[in-house]
């Protein structure tokens, strides 16, 4: 066995600091969301018993089981029978059962909302878009008496501006099940995120949206009731992106030796890393902006049930990591994302993974060829930066950055027996 103490280097002690970040929030969200789609005439769009699907993606939301709560409590109020379909393309390792524990593990169970979910993978093909590509249409979202789609309007790991992740996405990819998305990427994805839902508005029961707009720290700020037609989810993309763009944070540092990044996961970012934090040159090429020269990512989140997509951005990881990643439900959603011209497996491979936190940290660090005084920045994940910890090396940019505070002073990281970190 390989000897690794000689490849491997002492990290030094992390200060605890603090990002300054808009902290706007909606008190009650799920009052909120049942009083504005009852506001925006619901009624007048069901009739009584009306069957009624829900679209519940894998992104983690902030605030996701309220929001749902809140379509739930207005379509029961209309007089409709709510129910929620996984809307997450080819998530959940392409089956109807992973991507019904993915909900459940977002914690959408019996106990916490009150609509069933019915889930399936099979589609009705609708025809083909302007892109080329066919639209599809989840076959109980087809069978119902209406769709509700619900989803977060945020920038997109390839897309920052125009439309990005929103309701278009979710009508083309997530109501297209795994058969839409790999449609939609195969013909290009944003041409076809705009172009499929035109065909679905068309041949589809879409009643309204319910686009929702969150903070840094992941809880709802902005809640609007959609039109159910495409021009009006088409405005409301591109309109909603602009309100997002204030609470959008990013790490505050152009230069780091090695970033340390607790988790990544489908929960967090369809890359498993949000590429607008780390830069997209990890997977595109081009200038290192930002230069952060090794990653090393330890952990996968629970929610995303194995697929670890994405992991191939970091140079290194742990073997705990490699222990919950499952190659069938990656290489599902690698399959399916592939866009023409361009095969991007490296988001699938494993990088070298380590036995513990602690000697992948040493090992990424000294592969680093970092001086005596690294910069090292430790991140929980690419979609909670309002905290994080940082070297020495680092308190120059700091001090001079006035949304930076530091909370704690330096001290070491605290291992368990195991070599992982508390």
């Amino acid at each position: 066995m390989l000897a690794l103490d000689s490849f491997k280097r002492d990290l030094p002690p992390l200060c605890r600091i603090q990002q300054k970040l808009r902290r706007d929030h909606i008190p009650d969200v799920r009052a909120e969301t049942r009083e504005k789609i009852l506001a925006a005439g619901l009624k007048n769009k069901i009739t009584p018993g009306a069957k009624i699907a829900i679209t519940a993606g894998s992104r983690g939301i902030g605030g996701f089981i309220d929001l749902l709560n809140g379509i739930v409590d207005a379509v029961t109020s209309a007089g409709g029978k709510p129910f929620l379909i996984p809307a997450m393309g080819s998530h959940g390792g392409a089956t109807a059962d992973g991507q019904t524990e993915v909900l459940r593990r977002l914690g959408v169970t019996p106990e916490n909302v009150s609509a069933p979910v019915h889930a399936t993978m099979e589609t009705l093909a609708l025809g083909a878009s302007e892109s080329g590509a066919v639209a599809h249409l989840d076959r109980i979202a087809a069978d119902a008496d209406g769709i509700i789609v619900f989803g977060r309007v945020k920038t997109h790991p390839e897309n920052a501006e125009g439309v990005a992740s929103g309701l278009l996405k979710m009508t083309a990819v997530g109501l297209g099940k795994q058969s839409g998305a790999q449609q939609a990427h195969s013909h290009g994805l944003w041409k076809s995120v705009e172009a499929v839902p035109k065909i679905t508005f068309a041949k589809a029961k879409i009643i309204l949206g319910v686009a929702v707009v969150e903070s840094a720290f992941r809880q709802p700020v902005h809640i609007e009731i959609i039109p159910g037609n495409y021009e009006a989810f088409l405005d409301a993309d591109k309109r909603l992106l602009k309100v997002a763009a204030p609470h959008v944070a990013k790490i505050p540092f152009q230069k780091l030796d090695l970033l340390i990044v607790d988790e990544l996961g489908k929960t967090i970012s369809g890359t498993g890393m949000d590429l607008n934090v780390i830069g997209d040159w990890r997977l595109k090429g081009g200038a290192r902006q930002p230069d952060f020269f090794r990653i090393v990512a330890l952990s996968l989140t629970r929610g995303s049930l194995g697929n670890g997509l994405g992991i191939g951005l970091a140079d290194f990881t742990t073997q705990r990591f490699a222990r919950d990643f499952d190659f069938d439900a990656t290489y599902a959603n690698l399959l399916t994302a592939t866009e023409p011209g361009a095969m991007n497996t490296n988001e699938g491979r494993l990088p070298l993974a380590l036995s513990s936190d602690r000697e992948a940290i040493g090992v990424a660090l000294q592969s680093s060829l970092a001086n005596n005084r690294p910069r090292v920045c430790r991140i929980k994940n690419t979609a909670a930066l309002d905290e994080f910890f940082v070297s020495e090396a680092l308190l120059d940019d700091v001090n001079a950055n006035s949304q930076l505070s530091i909370l704690e002073n330096a001290r070491p990281l605290s291992f368990d027996p195991s070599g992982n970190l508390f």
